[in-house]
């Protein structure tokens, strides 16, 4: 995501532009392509809210900045309540095609695995930045990697779902249009369905780690059973609760837990079943899931899994242009700097690929401005966050500044949250003007 609007950016402002990829030829544990801007854990970008989310925001600025990954995952988003979802295949694809049309880009295959010493470079591996790579970072930076373990959610075929049992619905009816409204299916679960499902989980096996390794999830990835074994309500009150939902087949009867399902594609053959990442060894998944009401005969086109994702420090190892202090000819961008998410990733690529090219053709950008999402998000990762504690974070209203004068707490939120969007975008378009302007 990142490498792709990176390379985007540059070569719309006139820079020539050179992607190495090192898929298919080297692949990784999660991907099954060689496209570019390929999605493995979900399909989705979440919220697109632009008034009371933060991700939101960062879906307007991105639009504004005329983004590749944003332009390409509205012309192929799925019905998804408010969410924006997208169809995986055809995104990549589209993402791919437009790259190598660009008559600024060339895409080479290989894998670079050292830093190189000249030219200017924007590495934007993702968290599964390759083993050689890594301990090229490593040696240079002089910090062991950090890593986190990150698991994906298991995808059902359509028509293997019960739907005698499942609905579609979006939670409080969310979504402009009827296709929006019923974006997911919905699968519930009396209390003692639920309780066999937790004893289910906890007692599954599960993939071992490596001996020298540590389990730090991130807690926007965390497997189900590791939710679970925070006590057995937990799943209830996240993925699986029951809340705006009413079912057609038993409208009567409150559902005690609920489980969705999300499209995972424009034909609607596929549906990813929405926050249950797992590290559930294969056979313990085909068996907990069926018990899933509606998932009885489930056909599974993906099993979950986990793999070990690494990013810096960035705090301490990047400036402000996102440059790596030690090497400056080299750019970070992406899950590797320690944002978490396909947008968030894709932002800081946006901002890098400007950063970049601005620097090639002598024509500093101004200071990103810290009250946008881009800003707020840039300063946590290059000095705002603790680097005894940083870990990979997602954009939320909690890296904005505070505004002064709007109430705290709850009661307070839509107002707070609307002045935090309303900033932001008056300085992310005051910010593009100067941008743009000539030097």
């Amino acid at each position: 995501m990142a490498g792709s609007e990176a390379a985007w950016q540059a070569a719309n402002a006139g820079v020539p532009v050179v992607i190495h990829e090192m898929r298919p030829q080297t692949g990784t544990f999660a991907h099954q392509t060689g496209n570019l801007a390929e999605m493995v854990c979900s399909n989705s970008f979440r919220s697109d809210d632009d008034e009371q989310n933060a991700v939101g925001l960062l879906h307007w600025e991105m639009r504004a900045a005329d983004g590749l990954i944003m332009a390409m995952a509205d012309r192929h988003r799925l019905p998804a309540g408010g969410a924006l979802a997208v169809d995986r295949e055809a995104f990549a694809e589209a993402v791919t095609a437009a790259l190598r049309a660009h008559p600024g880009i060339r895409v080479e295959p290989g894998e670079i695995d050292h830093l190189p010493q000249s030219g200017q470079w924007i590495i934007a591996t993702g968290p599964l930045t390759s083993a050689s790579l890594g301990a090229a970072i490593a040696a240079e930076t002089g910090e062991d990697r950090l890593a986190f373990f990150d698991a994906i959610a298991p995808i059902v075929h359509a028509d293997s779902i019960d739907m005698e049992k499942a609905w579609f619905q979006s939670r409080y009816d969310k979504g402009e249009t009827e296709e929006e409204r019923r974006a997911y299916l919905n699968c519930p679960m009396g209390r003692d369905q639920y309780e066999a499902f937790i004893d289910a989980l906890l007692a599954a096996e599960k993939t071992e780690f490596h001996e020298g390794e540590t389990a730090g999830y991130f807690d926007g990835c965390l497997p189900i059973e590791v939710m679970a074994e925070r006590g057995r309500e937990t799943l209830r009150h996240g993925p699986m609760k029951p809340v705006g939902l009413t079912n057609p087949h038993a409208p009567d009867v409150k559902a005690h837990a609920i489980v969705q399902l999300r499209r995972d594609n424009a034909l609607g053959t596929l549906f990813n079943i929405v926050g249950f990442q797992t590290k559930m060894k294969y056979g313990a998944q085909t068996d907990v899931f069926k018990m899933i009401p509606g998932l009885e005969n489930a056909r599974f086109a993906r099993l979950g899994g986990i793999h070990r994702n690494t990013f810096l420090n960035s705090p301490t190892l990047l400036d402000a242009q996102m440059r790596l202090r030690s090497r400056p000819n080299i750019r970070f961008a992406g899950q590797v700097t320690g944002v978490e998410g396909y947008v968030e990733s894709a932002a800081m690529g946006l901002i890098a690929g400007r950063m970049a090219a601005a620097e090639i053709l002598g024509q500093p950008l101004p200071d990103v401005p810290q009250d946008s999402a881009m800003g707020a998000l840039i300063h946590h990762i290059t000095g705002g966050a603790e680097a005894k504690t940083f870990q990979p974070m997602n954009v939320n209203f909690g890296l904005f500044r505070p505004l002064d004068g709007l109430r705290g707490g709850r009661r307070g939120r839509k107002e707070r949250y609307k002045g935090y969007t309303d900033r932001a975008k008056a300085a992310w378009t005051e910010w593009l003007a100067q941008a743009h302007a000539p030097a």
